[in-house]
């Protein structure tokens, strides 16, 4: 995994795991790796990867079954999305607005784009 300098590694981290939950990787009820697992498959500490699965138990995304592991939870998909569409719209909306503005991009021509990356890379 390569992370970038401007967010936070433990939030990468848990976006990652979101990821895999959402690409349906890890379903609901799932076991996910130990923090030592996935801190040594990531190369990072350890502490960093406890602070990301704190992060996703207080968002309801995983939980902690003492002396068992690590859990997808049942309603973990619907809490991802509200998140990280909370967090689309806070960050990523306005510069793409910004951008679209200045290259005079209307819309519809993102439309046909969406649709084709779409067809290109979530084929089933």
């Amino acid at each position: 995994m390569e992370f970038r300098e401007q967010q936070a590694i433990y939030v990468q981290i848990a976006d990652y795991i979101c990821e895999n939950i959402l690409l349906k990787k890890w379903l609901p009820n799932d076991r996910i790796l130990s923090i030592r697992e996935l801190a040594v498959e990531l190369q990072v500490n350890p502490n960093t990867v406890t602070r990301a699965y704190d992060f996703l138990q207080s968002r309801d995304i995983i939980q902690n079954k003492r002396g068992i592991g690590y859990f997808v939870n049942e309603d973990a998909e619907q809490a991802i999305l509200v998140y990280r569409k909370e967090q689309f719209v806070q960050h990523e909306l306005p510069v793409l607005f910004r951008n679209m503005y200045l290259l005079n991009i209307e819309v519809e021509e993102l439309e046909v784009q969406f649709e084709k990356y779409k067809e290109e890379n979530f084929k089933k």
